[in-house]
């Protein structure tokens, strides 16, 4: 047999970066975001960090996964963006009886004609509000994985591109819940973004009463970004500038999620079953591009990083039996790894 011969990964040549010629080109693409911000405010009261993940996850490409109990604007917040983007929107509500075949569609036979006929699902759209996306057994979740990775759906013996832009923004209730199913591990790891929504401030939902408790329906969202503005947001994402120092800031806050004990996080052994997988490091860096761009920045500054670890590695960490007897979370796992993570 021939020697097997491991294969060296070659660094990646950085070419030469124009930070005035960045910086303008950024200014120009991202001049939808307060427009857009506005329009949402228009609707939505408050919750302001959920609106700018949701736009972190449309402007990265990467699908949000949205947790709070009922009734904190979840479904409303990802309606009304999706309303404020031209491009088709499809929304799917989750219930025990739903079917794969409901998500990304199924064969029909056209007796008449002797022959099948592909009938597409509703996952064929730009931006896919998954409601309640844990209500739904394991196997109708198993639907979504090839949607999500690969942008495309197979049915019968036929793979069928997805439109692009896709986006899957997906909202559930806490697993506690009556009639919640637990994601699958490798469905969630697909999500860029897990958020956690909480109640509005006193203020907050004041003005949610006096707008909302009235009869009649609510003020109508105008368009305001199609998918061409998307999609030339997203190529400018990979223009924005990333220091090789918060590079490795990165890769070693996803490596102290596997290897605690090289970063002087010895406590997490009995705490952490498993870590982040690599698409954890991926998303990172895409997440803090978005979030700079959404900034006004052609540059990425470890602060980015900071303020998205947590939603980024929050649901692809696991606790063991021993962490969840002591009522420690995989978001006080995170906190630990970012308190002790040196920054550069």
């Amino acid at each position: 047999m021939p020697d097997t011969q491991l294969l060296q990964a070659e660094p990646v040549s950085r070419p030469a970066f124009d930070l005035a010629a960045v910086t303008e080109r950024v200014a120009i693409q991202s001049q939808f975001v307060q427009p857009l911000l506005k329009e949402i405010g228009r609707v939505v009261v408050g919750q302001q960090h959920m609106i700018e993940r949701l736009l972190v996850g449309l402007i990265a490409g990467g699908h949000v996964l949205l947790e709070g109990v009922p009734g904190l604007a979840k479904t409303l917040a990802v309606s009304t963006l999706a309303q404020s983007i031209r491009a088709e929107f499809q929304r799917i509500q989750f219930t025990p009886d739903l079917l794969p075949a409901d998500l990304i569609g199924t064969l029909v036979y056209h007796q008449a004609e002797a022959r099948f006929a592909v009938k597409k699902g509703p996952i064929f759209a730009n931006v896919i509000l998954a409601d309640e996306i844990n209500r739904a057994p394991a196997k109708v979740q198993s639907a979504l994985l090839e949607s999500m990775q690969e942008r495309q759906v197979t049915i019968g013996d036929t793979t069928f591109p997805l439109p692009d832009p896709f986006l899957v923004l997906a909202t559930q209730n806490p697993i506690e819940q009556e009639g919640t199913y637990p994601l699958p591990e490798a469905q969630v790891d697909r999500f860029m973004l897990k958020v956690t929504v909480g109640y509005p401030t006193r203020d907050e939902e004041m003005t949610i009463m006096q707008r909302m408790a009235k009869t009649g329906s609510t003020d109508k969202v105008n368009a305001i970004l199609g998918p061409e503005e998307i999609l030339s947001a997203r190529a400018e994402l990979n223009n924005l500038y990333v220091d090789e120092r918060v590079e490795g800031y990165i890769v070693d806050l996803v490596f102290a999620t596997r290897e605690p004990e090289n970063y002087g996080l010895q406590d997490l052994n009995g705490l952490l079953a498993f870590g982040a997988s690599p698409r954890a490091t991926i998303n990172l860096n895409l997440a803090a591009r978005a979030h700079a761009f959404l900034d006004g920045r052609a540059y990425v500054t470890p602060e980015d990083i900071r303020s998205l670890a947590v939603d980024v590695l929050r649901h692809r960490l696991t606790v063991t039996y021993e962490a969840e007897a002591e009522e420690v979370t995989s978001e006080d796992l995170v906190a630990r790894v970012l308190e002790k993570v040196e920054v550069p």
